[in-house]
């Protein structure tokens, strides 16, 4: 496939600069949470000082909480050592329009150390460690992450003012499938869908989903990398462009009692040369390194799930007969199972449904390639399918708290030998914040149960 529509070359960036369309470019890295950060630079300084020489952040953006409060505990970065600054790295490969924002392109950055270095807690180094590791087996991963959210008619400064109570969502009923109900929000998904493909996205589709006001886009899959890049620049994007148009979406897990946001991740290998390795003449048209992957990612999904359920609200998500998985289980197109295969021949490919909306695609497939490896590389064999519905299987299940999942990391040698010491204790310590953070605070729950019963 050629070059995408919306993606440019910095001589590209250079006419487009001088000409007068491009007056400003965004330069961003994805933090713990997945979101973007970064400065908006002026065009001509971009040019002339970020492309030879990068620019620079402070290094807390890879230590602080949601909230962005400084918070104890990690290693690279805190009072002690002075909060200094971390290099951004442009990945030009990554320079592209962005159509929602008038005069605007944007690029990706990696994150190194002022005194040379990558920094290998960042998200993006720790996936790009992990598809080296399939590089030195001459294999190459190909990903697509299917992310679902709700809109509502409130403005996020109306959501925030509100606490986030008696909002208003978009539908009024359950419109999976629903031509209809789409239809009212078609300005809205129209203008997101055609901005990421300007922003240079390969948008597919749009549909409803189950809970009021839930909905999802699809994009084809691609390699790895762009993937989970694209992943990022399109939740930025349409939390931008819902707030342009006096609306607000979330994709949090679990926002309300009824269907939380998933983000289902396909995942398959191939040779570096591109030629499907999952199918095969096995049993299930498997070939023995599907066997061997998959039965990594059944050994490892409990204590590798914190990858994939990074928050307190993920957890929420993990209802029986919700559609959303509790079992660690296999099955062919079996939607009850954690781990679904799809596809045939050279479609086949795994589906991982643990994460929510709040996933950051980068730990998450990092986890999914370390997984599938230690299955590779153990020759692990694999169980049999899951026949029937996998809520009443009986089958170990999914970790239900942040707690749970974090101990399960902390006990993951499997982990430890994949990423390194360092980014599990980083992201050990995060969890750490987070489950401070909730066992202190008082919730609407508490109070609606002890304020005057209790």
């Amino acid at each position: 496939m050629g070059k995408r529509k919306g993606m440019l070359t910095l001589d590209e960036l250079r006419e487009l600069v001088e000409d007068g369309t491009v007056d400003t470019v965004l330069v961003a890295m994805t933090d713990m949470q997945g979101r973007l950060q970064g400065k908006r630079c002026a065009a001509e300084y971009f040019l002339n000082e970020v492309v030879p020489h990068a620019t620079e952040a402070c290094n807390y953006l890879l230590a602080v909480d949601v909230d962005m409060n400084t918070v104890d505990g990690y290693a690279i970065s805190s009072w002690e050592r002075g909060y200094g600054d971390c290099v951004l790295r442009p990945d030009f490969d990554t320079l592209r329009l962005v159509p929602w924002q008038e005069g605007t392109a944007m690029v990706l950055a990696d994150v190194e150390w002022v005194e040379g270095g990558e920094v290998t807690v960042s998200p993006r180094q720790v996936l790009k460690k992990q598809l080296d590791r399939l590089a030195e087996r001459g294999l190459g991963a190909f990903v697509g992450t299917e992310l679902e959210f709700i809109v509502f008619e409130d403005s996020y400064e109306r959501a925030w003012k509100s606490g986030y109570r008696e909002l208003t969502p978009a539908n009024q009923y359950n419109v999976d499938y629903s031509m209809l109900g789409t239809a009212r929000l078609e300005p809205l998904l129209r203008r997101i869908r055609n901005a990421m493909t300007g922003a240079g996205l390969y948008v597919e589709s749009a549909k409803g989903e189950c809970n009021p006001g839930q909905q999802e886009i699809a994009f084809r899959y691609t390699d790895a990398l762009s993937t989970c890049d694209n992943h990022g620049i399109y939740k930025n994007g349409a939390k931008e462009i819902a707030a342009q148009e006096g609306k607000s979406l979330t994709f949090m897990a679990k926002y309300d009692e009824r269907e939380g946001n998933s983000c289902h991740i396909h995942i398959s290998l191939r040779s570096l040369d591109g030629e499907p390795v999952l199918s095969g003449d096995g049993p299930g048209g498997f070939s023995k390194l599907m066997e061997h992957f998959l039965a990594g990612q059944l050994a490892c999904l409990r204590e590798l799930t914190y990858f994939f359920a990074p928050n307190i609200n993920s957890y929420k998500r993990f209802v029986p007969g919700s559609f959303a998985p509790t079992s660690v289980a296999w099955g062919t197109d079996n939607r009850t199972c954690a781990l679904r295969v799809v596809g045939h021949g050279q479609s086949l490919r795994v589906e991982n449904r643990v994460p929510g909306g709040d996933v950051n695609p980068y730990l998450a497939v990092a986890a999914l390639i370390a997984a599938g490896l230690h299955g590779i590389e153990n020759e692990l064999p694999l169980e049999p399918e899951l026949q029937g519905n996998a809520y009443t299987s009986g089958k170990p299940t999914v970790p239900t708290t942040l707690r749970e999942a974090a101990e399960l990391l902390r006990g993951s040698e499997v982990a430890r030998a994949a990423f390194g010491e360092d980014v599990v204790e980083h992201y050990l310590n995060a969890a750490k914040v987070e489950l401070t953070a909730f066992d202190a605070a008082v919730t609407d729950w508490e109070r609606v149960r002890g304020f005057e019963r209790l």
